[in-house]
């Protein structure tokens, strides 16, 4: 199993993971009988907790009688909150537990918020289904200002993505971009003590979780272009399990595979490292799709970016392209530099 090089961390986890298999009893006495549980790994964050119970929901009601559990567990991207998560290894931290759960027989599936999720998938590892896309956007959050043109020259804004900031610091220079590490309450907290003037979140996050009316305004996709798999639940199982599979398969979304395939075939091609923002997004229009994509420095300096349209059943070499686009465009050697950097 063997996870990107840019996650820190990654040679305890392979250690982890080369040990044998430990596979625990799969069911739960009920009425004095055995009955067969499937067990869902996930993070203790309450959206993490919102999708995994969502999923949990989905497929009771997919296959009555089938009993559902979850496995929550505190990962190492939930641990670390002093440091920018460029800094630590990347979003990737947030699913490795999950994973080494899974192949130690502890749970039968992780749910996924795809954006986290790393280009390239563990071995033995696969993406069985993707839930229907929510909204991709980001959420401009503020109790004083409606909107991100309307913020005052040098005003405070708080995001945790290196995509989001290469984006605000390329539209809105005299900003002051400010790190913003926690889950969404406390993120919504610091923004209520007065420690930003503004804070970027997914929207769909907020949405899951009943705080629509903390979103002053909705961030265009040209304005804020969306991460890649932003606003998709994926579900990751061990490829060899038969079972786990057919029983999540109900659940999949054609169209949203579709898309998430173009944006992260993009992903996959650029190679980035965790020290670089990218963004990628995929639409699908009757069997046409768009995939706009983009990568850039983290300080806004320099922005490379680029649009590609064709068939659906494409979607893989269309995302494949674009990046190769990007690349040559300039995107390599920045990309190259920002990998030099920060050592990977």
């Amino acid at each position: 199993m063997n996870f990107p090089s840019c996650e820190a961390g990654g040679n305890r986890y392979q250690a982890m993971l080369v040990q044998p298999e430990r596979h625990c009893t799969r069911g739960s006495w009920q009425n004095g009988a055995m009955q067969d549980v499937t067990r869902i790994a996930t993070r203790r964050s309450r959206l993490a907790l919102w999708q995994a119970e969502h999923v949990a929901t989905l497929l009771r009601q997919a296959h009555p009688g089938l009993t559902v559990e979850l496995v929550p567990m505190v990962t190492e991207g939930d641990r670390i909150l002093d440091r920018a998560l460029a800094e630590v290894g990347g979003k990737g931290l947030f699913i490795k537990e999950l994973e080494v759960a899974i192949f130690e027989g502890r749970a039968d599936l992780a749910v996924h918020s795809m954006k986290d999720v790393p280009a390239e998938l563990p071995d033995g590892m696969v993406l069985a289904a993707v839930l229907e896309r929510a909204d991709p956007r980001d959420a401009f959050v503020s109790g004083r200002f409606p909107d991100l043109e309307a913020l005052p020259l040098g005003a405070r804004i708080g995001t945790s993505s290196l995509r989001r900031q290469c984006q605000l610091r390329h539209l809105r220079p005299d900003l002051e971009v400010l790190q913003l590490r926690g889950n969404v309450d406390t993120r919504l907290r610091k923004l209520d003590e007065g420690q930003y003037d503004a804070i970027i979140l997914a929207a769909a996050g907020l949405k899951r979780l009943g705080l629509d009316t903390r979103i002053a305004s909705l961030v265009p996709t040209e304005a804020s272009l969306p991460a890649v798999g932003q606003g998709v639940i994926g579900i990751e199982c061990r490829g060899a399990d038969a079972r786990t599979r057919q029983l999540v398969g109900t659940l999949e979304h054609a169209p949203t595979r579709t898309c998430l395939v173009a944006e992260r075939a993009f992903a996959a091609r650029l190679e980035g490292s965790c020290q670089s923002p990218v963004a990628g997004f995929a639409e699908l229009d009757s069997g046409h799709l768009r995939l706009r994509g983009l990568v850039g420095a983290p300080d806004g300096t320099e922005v490379f970016a680029d649009v590609l349209a064709g068939p659906a059943a494409d979607a893989a070499a269309l995302g494949d392209r674009l990046a190769a686009r990007l690349l040559e465009a300039g995107a390599g050697r920045l990309l190259a530099a920002l990998r030099s950097s920060s050592g990977h």
